[in-house]
């Protein structure tokens, strides 16, 4: 039954979208285009989600269509940095679904506790909020002193932000309230400091992280870790192309390496599942074997 929804996923990716207007001709022209012209390849994204982002940069740029979309992005320079930006960045938060957090410090931060390094990436890290989370989670269990943490995100702009970790303080009630969830030490406030209505956090935080541009429909993977961490990441992406990530996944990992994906996502139909097992399905923390 699982099966046979997914290929119903799948065939519906493959389908022309009516409600948007989009066909698979004017997408694989779009995307083409996009491909040459910043050599990033979104034809294994989901088309569904894809249809929604594009259709919505067109209406909020007041295009009249594909046609002029794919003029705008040969032609005007910058536009097609601005698209790429615009479909591609993720609202998240920090320490979303905070039982994922606890299962990290409680079940997976022990074993690699006596490592002399513990290497870590974060695949797809948008904006960067998980990338701080896990350095604070690092902080309170006295590991961050030896983490080695690659950020990693196909987007040149969220990836400016990350580094920059400054973010808007009317975000921060619901940071602080995943952090109280999770059962943080102490206040999430004593990590950022307010300037105007925005939050800046502690570039302490971020001192062992490389943040660095990385396509994960494309590109290889680039060294050995202990955690891959990729959060809603795979939801945007179609079946063969989640296959293929997480083959990249598991080339990616020490043995005994543990992967963490989104609470809303799976990778139990995909070939590559027998490389690992859970440590908690709920949490959707893997473990390599």
């Amino acid at each position: 039954m699982k099966q046979s929804f997914f290929k119903k996923e799948l065939q519906s990716m493959m389908n022309l979208d009516s409600e948007n207007g989009i066909d698979n001709s004017e997408m694989k022209n779009l995307l083409a285009v996009v491909k040459e012209k910043k050599g990033i390849d979104f034809s294994d994204y989901a088309y569904p989600s894809l249809h929604r982002r594009i259709s919505r940069f067109i209406e909020i740029n007041r295009l009249s269509g594909f046609s002029e979309l794919i003029s705008k992005i040969k032609n005007v320079e910058g536009f097609a940095d601005s698209f790429i930006h615009e479909i591609t960045v993720n609202v998240t938060e920090m320490f979303r679904d905070p039982s994922f957090w606890v299962t990290l410090r409680d079940h997976v931060l022990p074993s690699l506790r006596n490592k002399p390094v513990i290497s870590i990436w974060h695949a797809g890290c948008s904006m960067g909020e998980e990338v701080y989370s896990m350095a604070i989670l690092l902080k309170e269990e006295k590991l961050l002193s030896k983490a080695k943490i690659v950020a990693t995100d196909i987007n040149m702009e969220a990836l400016k932000k990350a580094r920059n970790g400054i973010y808007l303080l009317k975000n921060q009630e619901l940071n602080e309230n995943n952090y109280f969830h999770l059962g943080g030490k102490g206040k999430l406030s004593e990590h950022y400091k307010i300037e105007g209505n925005m939050a800046q956090y502690d570039q302490e935080l971020i001192k062992r992280v490389e943040f660095k541009r990385h396509d994960l429909s494309s590109d290889p993977y680039f060294g050995m870790f202990d955690m891959v961490i990729c959060r809603n990441v795979f939801i945007y992406f179609n079946l063969s192309l989640q296959e293929k990530v997480l083959g990249v996944f598991s080339q990616s990992l020490n043995p005994g390496g543990f992967l963490g994906i989104g609470s809303k996502e799976s990778v139990s139909w995909l070939k590559g599942a027998r490389y690992f097992k859970p440590i908690s399905i709920e949490d959707k923390v893997f473990v390599k074997v």
